[in-house]
């Protein structure tokens, strides 16, 4: 698997590199600015990217922008993002096209080198992967206005909490440390009470849900 890295921290990417390395990716180009990282999407067509928010000139969204001109122009490129903080906004822009690959992940994941690979290697595959902040910040903004949320019972919102990050029935039934049968029992009543359409795929269950806590409304 081919990644584009972009961060201008040079412990940081270099660290990023080894990481990859050891579990056998391969680095197309790991680059530190905006223009770096633009020309490095248009001309190696990796098969996913991970992109510091901030990158040089501008130090303000610009590694996201690129990001974001690249799949334009390439539909469905993998993009994994990495924040230094949590901020909806950017979440929103990845998720604007309505398609998976895409994670949203903030930097002190990367300590955890397992979960962190299982994010990219899951974004690569068409999947999302955005990080449990994001998705708390989303619940906690709906929380009190919106009632069919607060029909979710307990363990449902623990769900509901996993799936919108990206995880398989499978990952959420092996993490809670109950049967599939009983995660698939729990996300059909989450759509049934968000008034959301039930899919097999878990990426359109992923798009969904993180659809209607961001704007209250299901697609």
């Amino acid at each position: 698997m081919r990644v584009v890295l972009a961060e201008d921290l040079f412990l940081l990417r270099d660290g990023l590199v080894r990481m990859f390395e050891a579990y056998g990716f391969e680095i197309a180009a790991a680059v530190e600015s905006g223009p770096e990282l633009s020309r490095a999407l248009a001309e190696l067509t990796p098969d996913v990217a991970v992109v510091d928010v901030r990158l040089p000139p501008s130090h303000t969204d610009e590694g996201l922008q690129c990001a974001l001109q690249a799949r334009r122009e390439r539909p469905g490129l993998p993009v994994l993002v990495l924040s230094q903080h949590v901020e909806q906004l950017y979440a929103r822009e990845l998720l604007a096209d309505g398609t998976g690959g895409v994670g949203y992940l903030l930097k002190d994941r990367v300590f955890d080198a397992d979960q962190f690979v299982d994010a990219v290697r899951r974004v690569a595959a068409g999947g999302t992967a955005m990080d449990p902040h994001v998705i708390q910040e989303l619940l906690a903004r709906r929380a009190g206005v919106d009632r069919p949320l607060g029909r979710i019972t307990p363990r449902e919102r623990e769900v509901l909490e996993l799936m919108a990050q990206g995880r398989s029935n499978a990952a959420i039934a092996a993490q809670l440390v109950v049967t599939e049968r009983a995660i698939a029992k729990h996300t059909s009543n989450i759509f049934a009470k968000l008034g959301l359409a039930v899919s097999d795929d878990d990426n359109r269950r992923v798009l969904a849900v993180l659809a209607y806590l961001d704007h209250g409304g299901g697609r």
